[in-house]
């Protein structure tokens, strides 16, 4: 498994039709950030703005604490959505429905910090901060969150430019297809 790097170009949703199945995966791997949302025990379900890393075999990975509620929801339920977040305007996203695990690996998780770092820096971390990571992943017990990706749900941006009125605002339905689809032909 190799993590994939930060994406110089996000894939752009497309306006005037529903994402296709490759395209829906290519936007998760070209993207950061993401609501990690989780079963509660009791309330309503919880969200986490929170960055995440591909990888290519198509997993998505979280670095917390194990002493968070998002540890200890996976630990408990292994289901996850992962609502991906367009960092561009108009808003897009892609809901993500994952199976998950948490996974306690040394290297993989201070692996997984030195990507998150270079994500929310916008540049790769260079080595030198590598015994910096490894002692906060010690003393802060940090895991990873390993997200398995099984369907997706899309929702295409619609929006008013300029609050113009003259185009028509046009909307359609999406649904919910398998993480692994194929393009129709």
């Amino acid at each position: 498994m190799t993590l994939l790097p930060l994406s110089a170009e996000p894939f752009r949703l497309p306006t005037d039709r529903d994402m296709l199945p490759s395209e829906r995966r290519l936007f998760v791997n070209t993207h950061r950030t993401c609501v990690l949302g989780y079963a509660r025990r009791n309330d309503g379900p919880a969200q986490s703005v929170v960055y995440y890393i591909p990888t290519d075999t198509g997993e998505l990975l979280i670095a917390t604490m194990a002493t968070r509620a998002k540890a200890k929801a996976v630990e408990r339920l292994r289901k996850v959505s992962v609502l991906v977040l367009d960092e561009q305007w108009p808003v897009g996203y892609l809901q993500v429905y994952c199976d998950a695990v948490v996974e306690r690996e040394p290297a993989l998780v201070v692996d997984v910090m030195m990507a998150v770092a270079g994500r929310m820096s916008g540049q790769p971390l260079g080595e030198e901060a590598r015994p910096f990571l490894e002692q906060m992943a010690k003393d802060e017990d940090r895991v990873v969150l390993r997200c398995q990706p099984y369907a997706t749900f899309a929702t295409p941006p619609r929006h008013l430019a300029s609050n113009d009125q003259d185009e028509k605002v046009t909307h359609w339905l999406s649904g919910t297809i398998p993480w692994d689809a194929v393009d129709p032909t």
